[in-house]
């Protein structure tokens, strides 16, 4: 055995293992030991582009950055890593390496990877400019002189692309004094990013087993893998090739909707079918995932299940995109619509830990289910409600969000990952904690600082505005492990740490930080302690404080019943001493103040008194009173409504309906934003009348060919979907029987749609109707639909993936399960009709 040192640590090296091979079974085994490969992880920027130009206008030091992030990778259980590596920035126009500082730095990442024994899977060619979010630069490459497109058809394009891969194979590592094409840690070589191929087929495998040979020239014998995930048309092509596997990624729920996606997702993720599976089986090749994310999905609960299905479909690495520089959180501004980092959205880090346990204790290829079977399998378990996703071993523990699940064997737990509340500890921080036991009686606890989301993170962004901020306080939480019993000791033990917190029974409080956890009776000398993890004891890595005033957020019922019970909530968090919040409700000319109580250091809530939940509209304004003043909510204006300067006439609205009043479920005027819809040039959103307005949809077909898909089966539907849960979530929906669809057709024709109402379980109920070019109001009694099939929306990427969600529902409709609308056109429609041009109005869809 190798090792190599991190601080006090010794991590073993597997000097066992050889290089990585594609067996006649198409299974990843490593040389020298057979075993199967497994690997699970993130692709992470830093030493590139936005990041590192980030870095610099900042005036940070990228390497200390990287330090940082690493260490998360590694209290997360990461064992694998994935960068296309910007080219672009590290070559010239003919393919040549520039050993520059991106470069250089990429090397000291590889190398901290590599101490901590993670693998990576590196991709050499990008194809991309290095400007995003930004413009691009003039950079020197020859990704920049030829593009994309004409790199992969361009004989002097080809050259440099050969030359280049050779170089880069052939590049020694000056930290590791390794060339890459030797690398231990590097599983496999990916030859480029998402390359578009549009040639014939013999075009394309030329191509490509020319990349393959300028890599094979260097000597390396590691596995070389090509993106088929594009162009599927070509699988057979890129399956005869001289490659070893095929990349995949996915995007579930598309990308770039700018704001977060509401509905249970799951049904997106059920299943990741590759539909010429059979022509990868027959040819003995890999699969790996390359990137993939929910997108625009802030919850944890789409990660396991994500890797449930990948582990179905036969794939063996997988790399989350992207894990966003701790530095860059607060903005998210590297790309907008992923967002992920252990700091800043620790429920969602701690789903990919659980992900990658999924990765390695999951067999290859085992079928475990259809939705919603599928949520339990083996040790996993995935909840929509509650958005909460648990490992549960009996040696460990993690969890996503807060739960009441029985750990299987407190006596047997080594180790505990958690955010929120569960069985074994109760936590009032919103920072994600790990527990690791060290013998009977000694436990290492550390604690994250606590993030708090003030902006929606997935719209524009910009380093100049701020999504989120870390607070850093004492928090209350409750250790309930057994060798530990009462009253214990705490003392810190990362830097700078020196405090020691009083023990009451089984509670104390904790600020952020690495702290050692011993029984009343236990001796623990941490210096002759033999250290088995992969980091030091004393190690943490956490964002400083960011708050830098008074924050509030909270989101008001838009609709709810008169005279029903309504809590007010707000998360407040200040750089001042908070010393009251209240709210304060108008009524003409007069203010009923209302203080609400904080239930921990951040949430604070009151019940609305029954005398202001009249009929009407409900106008108010929260006031956080600090020992520097006031401010007030909704616009962080400073002051209180009270005093004879105060200027802002934002308020908070709540309308209060009487309990017989119709509920509507799509307003075009106040909902066509929030429709998840394929984006179309004529789809338009069009005032009718002062206070309505119409949406419209205009088809010149229902099918268009897929380029990326060309041998795909026709499947003629337009659907679009819009989730109207915050609308009827204080609604009594008991005795409403029937649904108004309020719709037209934009010409002179009749036309249909169907229109449907889905479960929070993902099957769906609708009905199709006729319209005409006159509006209509068409009634549908509830008790006259019909199950029919729900569209998996947004749209997934690759776009071979199915277009509808095959559950397992048998059930009936539940009127109180509904949480979304599906429209679709095509369905019911005549042959001769689908491929016509089609177009509706839609004004209206109320529940009565």
């Amino acid at each position: 055995m190798g090792f190599i040192l991190i601080n006090s640590v010794v991590i073993a090296q597997n000097t066992t293992r050889k290089d990585v091979f594609v067996d006649e079974d198409g299974v990843m085994r490593w040389g020298g030991t057979n075993e199967e490969v497994h690997g699970f992880g993130v692709n992470y920027s830093a030493p590139f582009a936005h990041a590192y130009r980030s870095a610099e206008k900042k005036g940070l030091d990228i390497k200390a950055e990287i330090d940082k992030d690493v260490y998360h990778f590694t209290r997360l259980g990461f064992d694998l890593y994935r960068l296309h590596v910007w080219d672009t920035e590290i070559s010239d126009e003919k393919g040549n390496l520039l050993e520059n500082d991106k470069l250089e730095t990429f090397d000291y990442l590889l190398n901290e990877l590599k101490k901590r024994d993670i693998n990576f899977v590196i991709t050499p060619i990008a194809y991309w400019g290095n400007g995003w979010p930004e413009p691009d630069e003039d950079t020197p490459g020859f990704s920049n002189k030829y593009g994309k497109e004409n790199s992969l058809t361009d004989p002097e394009a080809i050259k440099a692309q050969q030359n280049y891969l050779e170089q880069f194979l052939d590049h020694v590592n000056p930290y590791t004094g390794v060339a890459y094409k030797d690398e231990p840690n590097l599983i496999a070589f990916e030859i480029s990013n998402e390359p578009h191929h549009r040639g014939k087929p013999e075009e394309v495998k030329n191509f490509i087993n020319k990349m393959v040979a300028a890599m094979r020239k260097t000597g390396t014998e590691k596995p070389i893998f090509y993106n088929v995930s594009h162009s599927v048309q070509l699988a057979e092509t890129y399956f005869t090739s001289e490659i070893d596997g095929g990349t995949f990624q996915w995007y579930p729920t598309g990308l770039g909707f700018q704001k977060e996606l509401e509905g249970n997702l799951l049904p997106n993720v059920n299943d990741y079918h590759i539909p010429f599976n059979d022509v990868i089986q027959k040819n003995n090749k890999a699969k790996l995932v390359y990137e993939f994310d929910a997108a625009d999905v802030n919850k944890s609960y789409m990660y396991p299940a994500m890797a449930r299905s990948f582990r179905e479909a036969g794939i063996q690495l997988a790399t989350h995109f992207a894990y966003d520089p701790t530095f860059l959180a607060y903005a998210n501004t590297e790309y907008n619509t992923h967002y992920m980092n252990l700091n800043y959205t620790p429920h969602k880090a701690l789903a990919l830990m659980i992900a990658s346990e999924i990765f390695h204790e999951v067999p290859m290829r085992e079928e475990l289910g259809t939705y919603p079977e599928n949520l339990e399998f083996g040790d996993f378990k995935i909840s929509y409600e509650g958005d909460v996703a648990t490992y549960n071993s009996g040696d460990t523990f993690i969890y996503t969000n807060t739960n009441t699940i029985q750990p299987k064997s407190s006596s047997e737990l080594k180790k505990v990952a958690g955010h929120g509340n569960s069985e074994l500890v109760n936590y009032e921080g919103k920072g994600a904690y790990f527990l690791d036991k060290l013998k009977d009686g000694v436990w290492r606890l550390e604690v994250m600082p606590d993030p708090i989301l003030i902006d929606n993170p997935f719209g524009s962004n910009s380093l100049e505005k701020t999504i989120a901020v870390i607070s850093w306080k004492e928090n209350s939480m409750e250790l309930d492990l057994a060798d530990l019993g009462k009253n214990f000791k705490i003392s810190g033990l990362n830097e700078g740490n020196t405090k020691e917190f009083e023990v009451d029974g089984r509670a104390f409080d904790i600020s952020p930080g690495t702290y050692l956890v011993q029984s009343v009776n236990a001796n623990f000398d941490i210096d002759r302690y033999e250290n088995k993890l992969n980091f030091d004891l004393r190690s943490f890595e956490a964002q400083e404080s960011t708050v830098d005033r008074t924050y509030l957020i909270h989101r008001p019922s838009k609709t709810i019943t008169a005279n029903s019970k309504l809590n007010i909530e707000a998360i407040v968090v200040s750089d001042r001493e908070i010393e009251k919040v209240e709210a304060w409700f108008q009524n003409g000319n007069t203010y009923n103040s209302l203080e609400l109580t904080a239930k921990n250091n951040y949430d604070y809530s009151a019940e609305i008194p029954e005398s202001l939940i009249k009929n009407g509209f409900l106008s108010y304004r929260i006031i956080v009173s600090t020992d520097n003043g006031s401010v007030t909510f909704p616009g962080g204006v400073e002051g209180s409504p009270s005093n004879w300067d105060f200027y802002s006439e934002a308020k908070y609205q709540t309308r209060i309906l009487k309990e017989a009043s119709l509920i509507t479920l799509f307003n075009p005027a106040t909902d066509s934003n929030n429709l998840v819809i394929g984006w179309s040039p004529k789809n338009n959103l069009v005032p009718v009348q002062e206070n309505e307005a119409e949406f419209q949809v205009r088809l010149d077909s229902l099918f268009k060919e897929d380029v990326e898909n060309t041998e795909a089966e026709p499947i003629y539907d337009y659907s679009f979907r819009y989730n109207f849960q915050n609308k009827i979530v204080r609604r009594n929906l008991n005795g409403r029987n029937r649904i108004v669809v309020k719709a037209r057709t934009l010409h002179d024709k009749t036309g249909k749609i169907q229109v449907a109402l889905l479960m929070n379980n993902g099957a769906s109920f609708g009905k199709t109707i006729e319209l005409t070019n006159e509006i209509q109001e068409i009634e549908i009694d509830l008790i006259d639909l019909e199950p029919v099939k729900t569209v998996t929306l947004p749209r997934p990427y690759p776009g071979f993936l199915p277009y509808y969600f095959d559950h397992s529902y048998s059930g009936e409709f539940k009127i109180e399960d509904i949480e979304a609308i599906q429209f679709s056109i095509g369905p019911g429609m005549e042959q001769e009709n689908l491929q016509k041009s089609h177009s509706v109005g839609i004004r209206e869809v109320r529940l009565e």
